[in-house]
């Protein structure tokens, strides 16, 4: 049993945290919301009154967050995780953080935490809420390779797959690239599936001719954004999200941030971005990514191809 501090605790931190409990291990959690506190105590964990009071005797230390500014600000301030666990003397915790993030914020975070005499990975996750219900997520670790080794039991209670991309930051490029394939798999899915309907075509059959064709995809056949055509995807369920537009949106303006910063030519993530933004702008942020079918649907072609 290890005693392990979570902080962040919402649609993935929550689930992740809970496998971790399932595991045997001991799991302290915070977060700013008390119905995700709720959720850990249920599950068998221990609730925190704070982030400081979370890391009292913990071996391993897990941040699930929004966005590289709150990473930077949890971990790295005057009171922030480093500060409290530096001062605390004795033997030095594992730290991992799970949050999806810029490149540069995670080499920021790691390289403090290398300086004060931590080890520490970056290892966002792919696979949604439901795959981190399952235990079923991937991780994309960046780090050294020691410190991948040693944090492998945990990553194994959470998921299935769990691969080392490289050095600091290299979990977050990798997370990136994936995202940003998935933002457009999903668009040129959506447009396909809209005109096929507009031919006439029974989109199920389409379904049946494309899954085992060369335009196949986990879009397609796991997550297909019409309705009534895959029984487990979104689109049944009104588009509860399973991904949020609205992280899609984010992880987009990541990836297109970091081709800015590299000078990669990206005119597909592009516009794919400029498309899931206009979904959140409509107000269906919270909606499953896939929404973007529905909005695509909606639109007019002229609008759209100029």
């Amino acid at each position: 049993m290890t005693a392990i501090a979570f902080i962040g605790l919402g649609n993935m931190g929550g689930p992740m945290a809970a496998n971790l409990v399932k595991a045997g291990h001991r799991v302290t959690g915070y977060d700013l919301n008390a119905e995700a506190l709720a959720a850990l105590a249920a599950a068998g964990g221990t609730v925190a009154a704070n982030a400081a009071e979370a890391l009292v005797g913990a071996e391993v230390v897990i941040t699930m967050l929004p966005a590289g500014q709150q990473v930077r600000d949890v971990w790295l301030h005057q009171g922030g995780l480093i500060d409290v666990l530096g001062k605390r003397g004795g033997a030095k915790p594992l730290l991992l953080d799970c949050s999806t993030i810029d490149v540069e914020s995670a080499r920021v975070v790691g390289d403090a935490a290398g300086q004060a005499g931590f080890d520490m990975l970056d290892a966002p996750v792919s696979g949604g809420v439901g795959g981190a219900v399952a235990g079923t997520l991937t991780f994309m670790v960046g780090g050294a390779d020691a410190t991948f080794a040693r944090a492998q039991p945990y990553f194994q209670a959470m998921g299935r797959t769990i691969v080392h991309a490289g050095g600091p930051g290299m979990g977050q490029a990798a997370k990136i690239c994936n995202n940003m394939m998935l933002g457009i798999n999903m668009v040129g899915l959506s447009e396909a599936l809209i005109l096929a309907e507009r031919l006439g075509l029974d989109l199920k059959k389409l379904h049946d001719i494309v899954a085992p064709s060369s335009g196949q995809s986990w879009a397609l056949t796991s997550y297909c954004p019409a309705p009534g055509v895959v029984p487990a995807a979104p689109a049944n369920r009104d588009y509860a999200a399973g991904f949020m537009a609205g992280l899609m949106a984010k992880d987009m303006k990541l990836a297109q941030a970091a081709a800015e910063a590299t000078g990669t030519p990206t005119p597909l993530g592009t516009l794919a971005a400029s498309y899931y933004q206009a979904v959140c702008d409509a107000g269906s942020a919270r909606k499953d990514f896939s929404f973007v079918y529905r909005w695509l649907a909606e639109q007019d072609r002229k609008d759209l191809v100029k």
